[in-house]
């Protein structure tokens, strides 16, 4: 069966979001006291979770340390690095061609939803999305296995249909998704 849905990642795939990722990192530990890397030492944590990042980051598992991280991350993130990201080359005639030859796209992003939106809106790209769909501020949905579960079940697709760009899943024959 050919696929109907296709299902694109933001941060790497759509937009190049290192800077505004990075300072965000570097303000974050910089509030808790401590001295952060530079940003070509961050680049690593562009796809893992915030508080994955944060764990590896400050060397501990205390989860009310790695939530303050992330609310001083989210603070700055919330009003300046939302916009420190860039399209990649193409990225609005791409999804137009695809739209085009009939396929349903969906945004999947583990960013939460409130930002993924926003940056949506700020490219002028939600006419190009059937739906965006993201985390919630209190981590749900931020795992992408589940996240991607939940928009086939929501949109009534099936998983021999979809195809996931970008991001760590690649689509097996059973049409069931898997972290590489």
């Amino acid at each position: 069966m050919l696929s109907s849905a296709i299902l694109f990642d933001l941060d790497g795939t759509l937009t190049d979001p290192q800077l505004g990722i990075t300072r965000c990192i570097q303000y974050a530990l910089s509030e808790l006291g401590y001295r952060p890397p530079n940003a070509d030492e961050l680049h690593w944590c562009i796809e893992p979770l915030l508080k994955d990042s944060f764990s590896q980051l400050l060397k501990t598992l205390d989860s009310t340390v790695i939530e303050q991280a992330i609310s001083l991350y989210r603070r700055r993130f919330a009003t300046i690095r939302l916009f420190e990201n860039s399209l990649y080359p193409q990225i609005p005639e791409i999804l137009k061609a695809i739209r085009f030859a009939g396929y349903k796209t969906f945004l999947a992003t583990s960013k939460p939803y409130i930002y993924a939106t926003q940056i949506i809106e700020y490219f002028d790209l939600s006419f190009l999305f059937d739906g965006v769909y993201g985390s919630e501020l209190d981590g749900t949905l931020s795992i992408k296995g589940d996240l991607i579960q939940h928009i086939l079940l929501t949109e009534k697709l099936l998983p021999s249909t979809v195809v996931m760009v970008g991001d760590n899943f690649v689509k097996l024959s059973c049409g069931m998704l898997r972290e590489r």
